[in-house]
């Protein structure tokens, strides 16, 4: 009898995945498309020139910069482990400081919508 294609002795058997979920933390398609959109519109604008976006184990980011070799003016980050706490999401300012946090990509980028509207006007 000729070899089908498989491996002697794992017919039938069900193998599991491996354990440890994700290697990193990455944004949806939806998310992306809303983070994009407010960033296009804040060009513009003429309020930001460059992006970055970084992806590890822990948090996914996306970092908005007025000039490249400055400190980005915004920064949203995505931490799934604090979900169940204060949201996952994250937005600082250009120093450091925490500006909003959530649940909803929304609500939380709704500083960065009202300086859009001002900057605008």
């Amino acid at each position: 009898m000729k070899n089908s294609g498989q491996i002697p002795g794992i017919a039938g058997q069900v193998v599991a995945f491996p354990r440890g979920g994700a290697q990193q933390v990455g944004f949806e398609r939806a998310e992306l498309m809303r983070i994009l959109d407010l960033y296009g519109r804040m060009v513009a604008a003429g309020e930001w020139r460059d992006y970055a976006m970084s992806f590890d184990r822990n948090a996914a980011t996306f970092a908005a910069f007025r000039r490249a070799a400055e400190r980005p003016q915004a920064r949203l980050e995505k931490r799934p482990a604090l979900r169940s706490r204060q949201g996952m999401w994250t937005l600082f300012g250009e120093h450091g400081q925490v500006l909003k946090r959530g649940h909803d990509l929304a609500n939380v980028l709704a500083p960065m919508e009202r300086r859009l509207l001002k900057a605008v006007d």
